[in-house]
């Protein structure tokens, strides 16, 4: 931002606050004045109208003429005639409403005498006697006749009328709204002074700025320093062109010594190499040769021990055949950005899009002591999130998304791995496609997100973990021979998993040690809590069977994938 805007910015809330306050002061203070006289003159009628009423009725009283229809009537119409004697009149058209009106109503809400016409619903009857019932002495508002209208009123109990005397709210409130227009344009008026006083003060302030720094780019661009600076004032900018001046001329000398230095640098090979040995202080110098004699040779692959995680939307083939292709990817979009906001967040590295599916790890290039805890969260985070973006789903009139989630850990190469003109900074190794494996698993397990031994075995350490593990199997992927445990993970359980998921893992001690018997019990009482449960409807199979018939000696639990 330039100094010119500051000034503006910085000065022009002083000016216009002070402005503003004033005119908001002087606005409701008149205001106050023009309300309070025009209450006051409202209520004079309407108190003159009821001392004129009560003196008619006294005279009824007097003669002993009260009670009789005819002087009744006679008196109502006295009060209606000095109603309208103390009406103010206005000249308008004839199908114009006046102004002020003084009427009276009955118990019914039926308009009883009135000045002039006044018109009014079965609506606007009820809300004013609800009003008048209020017994509210002020000033009251009410739309009478479709209109706005401000009234006093008073009650008149020997006619049993409400009385009511009114005028229309934009005439009460004309002179309000007059000053308030003219309060409006007088400070926006200060306000355009004001700015332009600001502009033209700022510009005499920064002139001198704005030289010295065109000066200085010329210097920078052009390498002149032959160019001055004139001092137009004795004051801070005077000084700082004076200054500017004295180090031009002193830079001006010392650019030539620099240039008459750098020409015999070149030619005396001595001193580069002086400046090469002074170099080498702060860096080994084989270091310093390698990487400038060839700078791929430092992208190498490293070992390392990682927690990776894929992620895969089920059945992402019949959700794209049910999708036109802007509607699909407008879809990934929103998914791969909450779910890599979600990696991030907890310090994982998204390696790569595999279609549809995520990969992801945790310890390179950065290593933290909770790297795998923090996978973990990640995954679980993944299938929270997802529940936000169904709705949305749903609200969109598009298909819901699914995933499966596999994560595993041990030691895999990282690095920058690829060509001279292709490189990508990835991990690869068995851990990699135990993970990958680990996430195909997860349809046929029926399990959001699997885990494996090996991160189990890191995690069981751990007191008051964030979430609970089901042990599932023993499989042996596709290629391999040896198996891994498999394992369940869930942020909170429900009552009843609360209760089945332990039996469920003693269970799974029992069928290791070939108790299958005993194991069967367990998967039962599984069951029992949790009738539709996979995992422990196929365990309780195989313990059966292998009760009936029992495995050879050298049995292992293990179970062999015959596909991915």
């Amino acid at each position: 931002m330039k100094i010119r805007a500051k000034i503006i910015l910085t000065a022009l809330p002083l000016i216009i606050t002070p402005l503003l306050l004033a005119g908001v002061a002087s606005y409701f203070s008149a205001a106050n004045d023009i309300i309070r006289g025009a209450e006051r003159f409202l209520g004079y009628k309407s108190a003159d109208l009821q001392r004129y009423a009560e003196s008619q009725w006294a005279l009824l009283v007097e003669n002993d003429y009260a009670g009789r229809t005819d002087m009744d009537a006679a008196a109502q119409k006295a009060v209606e005639l000095y109603a309208q004697s103390i009406v103010t009149s206005r000249d308008e058209p004839a199908h114009m409403p006046a102004a002020e009106k003084i009427f009276a109503i009955d118990e019914t809400g039926a308009v009883v005498m009135e000045t002039s016409a006044v018109s009014l619903s079965g609506d606007e009857g009820e809300y004013l006697l609800r009003l008048l019932e209020e017994e509210n002495s002020g000033i009251m508002t009410a739309t009478i006749g479709g209109v706005e209208r401000v009234f006093r009123a008073f009650y008149f109990p020997p006619f049993s009328w409400h009385v009511i005397t009114s005028e229309e709210k934009a005439v009460f409130y004309h002179d309000i709204n007059k000053i308030k227009l003219q309060t409006v344009v007088i400070i926006a008026a200060a306000s355009v002074l004001a700015v332009v006083s600001l502009i033209l003060l700022s510009s005499m302030l920064t002139n001198p700025l704005l030289k010295l720094t065109r000066a200085m780019n010329a210097i920078i661009t052009k390498g002149d320093m032959s160019g001055r600076v004139s001092v137009e004032y004795k004051d801070e900018t005077g000084n700082l062109a004076g200054t500017f001046n004295v180090m031009i001329t002193g830079l001006e000398s010392a650019y030539h010594e620099i240039k008459r230095h750098a020409f015999e640098a070149v030619l005396a090979q001595k001193k580069e190499q002086r400046i090469r040995r002074i170099f080498q202080k702060y860096v080994p110098k084989d270091l310093i040769d390698k990487f400038f004699a060839s700078p791929e040779s430092m992208l190498v692959g490293d070992n390392r021990d990682l927690s990776i995680l894929f992620s895969d939307i089920r059945g992402f083939t019949t959700i794209s055949e049910s999708m036109r292709p802007d509607e699909l990817v407008h879809s990934l979009n929103r998914y791969f950005s909450g779910q890599v906001d979600i990696i991030m967040n907890r310090n994982g590295i998204v390696d790569k899009y595999i279609g549809d599916a995520i990969m992801a790890f945790w310890g390179a290039p950065v290593k933290h002591e909770d790297d795998i805890m923090q996978s973990v969260l990640s995954g679980l985070d993944m299938i929270d999130a997802l529940n936000g973006f169904n709705e949305k789903q749903r609200e969109l009139g598009k298909p819901e998304f699914h995933i499966g989630i596999g994560i595993n850990y041990g030691t895999v190469t990282v690095g920058n791995i690829g060509s001279e003109r292709k490189m990508d900074y990835t991990v690869i190794g068995d851990t990699v496609n135990l993970a990958s494996r680990l996430e195909g698993l997860t349809k046929l397990y029926h399990a959001d997100m699997l885990v494996s031994e090996s991160v189990y075995n890191a995690l069981r350490e751990h007191s008051g973990l964030p979430f609970r593990l089901r042990l599932l199997d023993t499989v042996a992927v596709k290629g391999k021979t040896k198996g891994v445990k498999i394992f369940a993970v869930k942020r909170g359980l429900a009552e009843k998993e609360g209760q089945a998921w332990p039996l469920h893992n003693q269970g799974m001690k029992f069928y290791y040690n070939r108790s299958f018997a005993e194991a069967a019990i367990q998967f039962r009482q599984v069951l029992t809590l949790l009738p539709k449960d996979f995992s422990a409807t196929a365990l309780l199979e195989r313990a059966e069977n292998y009760t009936r018939n029992p495995p050879p000696l050298d049995w292992d639990g293990v179970e062999v994938m015959k596909s991915k």
